[in-house]
Parts: structure tokens; sequence; C-alpha cells
């Protein structure tokens, strides 16, 4: 069996050719539900399984997102869950943070050590406001969101019962994204019979800061956007996951021909700055059967659970990379 296990040139790592893509097709079945591609668990993933340690494996990380989130996408927008206006503000915001974030994490974040102090630092923000978000201090404030998941969850399991099928392939026709009002100041859309607005303006800001810390990172930003819409804006999640994730398509398309064209200039130094894109493609072909998993079943898993879920696992890895910068 030694033919399967392949040595990859650019990025240095050895293991099963099976494994990249087995490895995405588990982690975006369950992070595609709640808008997040999954990359911010891959990068872990091969940094410290893989050893892919280089800047390299922020692009590589990228061209997986590239590779698998187009299916999941394709779900969204067959099923109508696809918000249009959200989702350009979202890739206006990330795209020119992408840019700079690509050269902070050449030129200040090339130790592999202070990198993982980085991505742990990003990492605990994320689970630690999805874990938050679950707290009764917040539930107060969320009756609509809570009682738009039980309705939603009700009409999936009627789907359900009436197709006599494990997974629908439709919802009701209330069950889709309808624009309100579209400004450069305010959006407002319509969602399963409820109605939610937020601040243009102040979206832009955020998408920018975090085009920035994902462009570092090498995960586009959805797994910070994601829940930012949900904890801050208060958006349920079934109507954002689709937008999350075509943001996060488009940055990382920019940002792995930012990484490729800048990687010549940094060849003296002997650090390897282009993708790996043997690596990244094996595990978009994983990404791109869990995302579209991810996307079809979405509906019929609580936003709690989806929550909770990956707050702990981003909760725990965070606190494991915080903790090995300080030993």
């Amino acid at each position: 069996m030694d033919f399967l296990h392949v040595l990859f040139s650019v990025s240095g790592v050895k293991t099963w050719v099976f494994l990249p893509p087995l490895v995405a097709f588990v982690v975006s079945l369950f992070t595609s539900m709640g808008g997040v591609s999954g990359a911010f668990l891959l990068l872990p993933f091969q940094v410290s399984i893989l050893g892919f340690t280089s800047p390299a494996v922020s692009p590589t990380n990228l061209v997986y997102n590239i590779v698998g989130i187009p299916s999941g996408v394709y779900r969204y927008i067959r099923e109508g869950r696809m918000a249009w206006p959200l989702t350009w503000t979202i890739i206006i915001g990330t795209l020119p943070g992408v840019f700079i974030g690509a050269i902070i994490r050449i030129k200040y974040l090339p130790d592999p050590k202070a990198f993982k102090f980085f991505v742990g630092c990003v990492l605990l923000y994320i689970g630690g406001r999805l874990l938050y978000d679950l707290t009764g201090r917040v539930a107060s404030k969320k009756s609509k969101i809570e009682a738009l998941d039980e309705k939603f969850k009700k009409a999936a399991d009627k789907i359900k019962a009436e197709q006599k099928i494990r997974v629908a392939s439709g919802l009701p026709p209330e069950a889709v994204v309808k624009t309100i009002r579209f400004s450069f100041t305010r959006y407002e859309y319509e969602f399963y019979g409820e109605r939610f607005s937020f601040n243009t303006i102040g979206l832009f800001i955020l998408t920018f800061i975090v085009g920035v810390i994902g462009g570092t990172y090498g995960i586009g930003g959805g797994a910070i956007i994601a829940p930012f819409l949900v904890a801050i804006f208060h958006l349920p999640v079934y109507s954002i996951a689709g937008a999350a994730l075509m943001g996060t398509f488009v940055t990382s398309i920019g940002g792995v021909i930012f990484y490729t064209l800048i990687a010549p200039i940094y060849a003296d130094t002997g650090l390897a700055i282009a993708p790996d894109w043997i690596l990244g493609f094996l595990f978009g072909i994983g990404g791109f059967a869990g995302m579209y998993c991810g996307a079809r079943f979405q509906k019929f898993v609580p936003q709690r659970f989806i929550k909770l879920m990956l707050g702990l696992i981003i909760t725990l890895l965070s606190l494991r990379y915080i903790a090995q910068y300080f030993l």
C-alpha cells in the first residue's frame, strides 16, 4: 500500500492520499451547516498533524475553499437561501483585507509558534462567541430567532414525513430569502415570515477587519463572519450560511492569486509562499462532498446544536494552541 503514501513536494507533507479528503469531508459536513467552510479547522490539522508549518499553508487552505465551497453554495442558491446583498457586502469588505492579511502572515508571522498563537486567539474568539450566544443572558434578545428555528424544524420534519425519505429535496415556498430593502446604509430581508435588518456600513467595516484576519490565517473570513452575523446582528443561521460561504469562496480566490503572485518576491528567503496545489485540491475534493451534504442536511439540524458543537470544538482547540506558546 506504499503507493498510497504520497510526498507533497511544496509542503513537504507525507501522508496517505485518502486522508486529506476524508478529514475535509467530515469537518466540512458539520461546519458548512453554520455557513463555515471548515478551513479554520483544517489549518490546525495541517500544522499540527501533517507538520505543514510554512506560510504556504495559508494559501493551500484557501485552495481547499475554492474547490470545496461551490457545492454548498449551489445547494443554498437552489433552495433560495442566498441573501445576495449580504453576500456582496461581505465580498467587498473582506477582499481588500485578505491582501493585507497575506502580507502580515509572510512578514510578521513566519514562525510556526507565533502563528499558532495567532490562530489560537482567533479561534478562542470564534468559539467563545458561539458559546456565549447560547447562554441565558442573550436568550431573551433572540426569541424571534428561536421561534424561527422551531418553525423551520417543524416544517422540515413535516416534509420528511410527507415524502417518506431521510432528506427532503426542497423547502416550503416561504422558507426563502426575500430582499425587502437594500441601500447604502440598510439591508432588510424576509425569511420564513420574519423580517431582519442591519446597518450595511457597520457590516462593511466588520468584514474588512475580518478579511485581514482571514487572509493572515488562510480561512477567507467566513468562520468569523458567520458567528458575527448570528451573535451580533441576530440573524438566523439558516438565512446567512449561503452568503458567508459565497463570500469565503470569492475572497479565497483573491487570496490564492495574491499569495501566488508575491511568492517570487520572497524566493530568496527560503520561505514557501505559494500554495501546495495538489494537497489543497485533495482537501477540496472532500470539502466539496462534505459541504454539499452539510447544506442539504442543515435544515434538519437545530441551530443550537450547530453552534454548541462548533463552539466546543473551536474553544478547546484554541486553548491548546495558546497554551503551547507559553510552554
